[in-house]
C-alpha cells in the first residue's frame, strides 16, 4: 500500500538556497547532478526514465513543486502515460491535497487499471468517505490474479470506519488478517477503530500482536504508547515513544508526544 499515515523527508532541495542575490537561478547554478540529468533529457527528450528520474530526485530531496511541474511536462507531451499520473496522484498525495491526488489516480486507473492504482485511489475514498471504496475493495477482491484480496478488505473497513460503522470496519479488519495475519496497515487499522472507541487495552492488545510479528512496526509502538497515556501510564506511554523513534527517528508525531510529556 503506497499510502500511509505520514510522509518523511531526509533533507529539502531548495534551488536558490545558496544564491544571496534575487537573481533567478540559472542553468549555471544549479546541483551537478540536476544539471545532467536535464541535459540528458535535452539530449533525449522520449526517454520515460530519465525524465523519472529527475522526478524521483526532485521528489526524494523535497521539492515536491517541482517535481509535479516535471510530472505535468511528461503529461503535456503524453497524457496517456498512467504511470506518470499515478506519480502525480503521490505527489498530490505528499502534499495532502486529497482531491487532486484522487483525479489524477482516476486518470491512471482509466488508462491502465493496475491493482497498485486502484489501492491507492481506495484509499483515499475511503478516507473521504467516498462511497467508490466498496467498489475498489470489490475490484481488488474480485481481480484474482492481482492477489490483492486483503487489500480489498482493508479498503471496506477504511470505508466504514471513516463513515462511522465501526462493528463492519472491524469485521473487513479482521476478514484482511485471517487472509495475512502478518498485515501490519490492518493491525493498525484496527487499532485506531479500538482507540476511538476508548477501547484502549484492546487496542494495546492487538498492537502487541502486531510488534510481536514484526519487532520495527513503528506505527505500532505509536498508537501503543497512545493507549498507554489514555490509561494514564506515563512510563509505558514514554518507552513506546521511544521504541517508535528508535525505529523511525523522522517520526515528528512520536517526538513531539514526548516533547509533551517533558521528555527531550
Amino acid at each position: 500500500m503506497k499510502l500511509r499515515t505520514g510522509f518523511f523527508f531526509i533533507g529539502l532541495l531548495v534551488l536558490s538556497c545558496n544564491n544571496s542575490s534575487n537573481e533567478p537561478v540559472t542553468k549555471q547554478d544549479l546541483p551537478i547532478q540536476e544539471k545532467e540529468m536535464k541535459e540528458a533529457i535535452s539530449k533525449y527528450p522520449d526517454s520515460v526514465l530519465l525524465k523519472q528520474n529527475l522526478i524521483q530526485y526532485y521528489q526524494d530531496n523535497g521539492s515536491i513543486e517541482m517535481a509535479l511541474v516535471e510530472t505535468n511536462k511528461a503529461l503535456a507531451k503524453d497524457s496517456g502515460d498512467a504511470s506518470f499520473w499515478d506519480k502525480k496522484a503521490e505527489l498530490y498525495a505528499l502534499q495532502d491535497d486529497t482531491s487532486n491526488a484522487i483525479n489524477a489516480y482516476e486518470h491512471a486507473i482509466s488508462i491502465y487499471p493496475d491493482p497498485q492504482y486502484v489501492m491507492s485511489l481506495g484509499w483515499l475514498y475511503a478516507k473521504t468517505k467516498n462511497s467508490k471504496a466498496i467498489e475498489m475493495g470489490d475490484a481488488l477482491l474480485e481481480a484474482k490474479k492481482a492477489h490483492a484480496e486483503k487489500e480489498g478488505m482493508l479498503i471496506k473497513g477504511l470505508y466504514y470506519a471513516a463513515t462511522g460503522n465501526t462493528n463492519q470496519a472491524l469485521v473487513y479488519f479482521d476478514n484482511a488478517l485471517s487472509m495475512d495475519y502478518t498485515f501490519m496497515f490492518a493491525y493498525r487499522e484496527k487499532a485506531i477503530v479500538l482507540f476511538n472507541l476508548g477501547k484502549y487495552e484492546e487496542a494495546i492488545t492487538v498492537l502487541s500482536k502486531a510488534v510481536t510479528l514484526q519487532n520495527k512496526f513503528d506505527e505500532g509502538y505509536y498508537w501503543i504508547a497512545k493507549c498507554y497515556e489514555k490509561l494514564n501510564n506515563r512510563d509505558n506511554a514514554i518507552k513506546n515513544y521511544k521504541l517508535a523513534l528508535l525505529y523511525n527517528p523522522d517520526f515528528i508525531e512520536a517526538s513531539d508526544a514526548l516533547g509533551k510529556l517533558g521528555i527531550k
